[in-house]
């Protein structure tokens, strides 16, 4: 297959499936180019059309995200459709099991080796690793909160205590969870790398201790 061939077929592949999550959602043409537009890319119905139909046989980038934010759904999954085809030519010439290019295209390839420090992979998958932390401190702390909110509401002593157990020991694992995610993000920092911004309940993480009373 020649490069142009691959070209248009990625072109057809992206659009075939901008028609087919626009039908699902139940939105028209013009219905799409508006929520378009409403994102500040004004894409013409007509070059819309003109793509599904295959009367256009490339797909400009600002487009394709503009449009699958519109369709609400990630952009990987107009370029490679999970679920919908067992293979795709990630490449030219290079044709792989579908899963096999998402997890090309994210950086997230199966591999024994660890990746060298500072090289793209390992920054993906420090990121990565953040945001496991980051769901590891929200959840341990949700669940402290939850559990001391209900022993505070109920008049069932043996509920109460009960619930109290539970709440002081998800409370020392949020207090390990959050600890452990400000000591990676410290040690990000320190390679020059920024976190990313933390969710509204996990912002004291970021707060530097206050010692001021201690020894008052």
């Amino acid at each position: 297959m020649s490069i142009d061939q691959w070209s248009k077929d990625v072109a057809a592949r992206v659009a075939e499936r901008i028609r087919a999550t626009r039908d699902a959602a139940g939105l028209t043409v013009p219905e799409l180019a508006q929520l378009c537009a409403d994102r500040g890319l004004a894409i013409p119905r007509t070059t819309i059309t003109n793509l599904e139909t295959g009367r256009r046989t490339s797909v400009d980038l600002a487009e394709f995200l503009v449009i699958a934010d519109a369709l609400g759904i990630p952009p990987i999954s107009l370029l490679f459709p999970v679920g919908t085809a067992a293979t795709v030519e990630a490449l030219p010439g290079r044709a792989v099991s579908t899963w096999e290019a998402v997890a090309w295209f994210t950086g997230e390839t199966p591999s024994m080796e660890i990746p060298p420090a500072g090289s793209e992979r390992e920054l993906l998958d420090t990121f990565r690793a953040h945001d496991e932390s980051v769901a590891a401190a929200a959840t341990s702390t949700a669940l402290a909160k939850d559990r001391r909110r209900k022993a505070g509401t109920t008049l069932d002593p043996s509920r109460r205590a009960d619930l109290l157990a539970k709440a002081a020991g998800y409370e020392e694992l949020a207090f390990d969870d959050c600890r452990d995610l400000r000591t990676f993000r410290d040690r990000m920092r320190a390679r020059g790398l920024t976190p990313p911004a933390l969710p509204a309940e996990l912002a004291f993480v970021d707060q530097p201790e206050d010692h001021s009373e201690i020894g008052e």
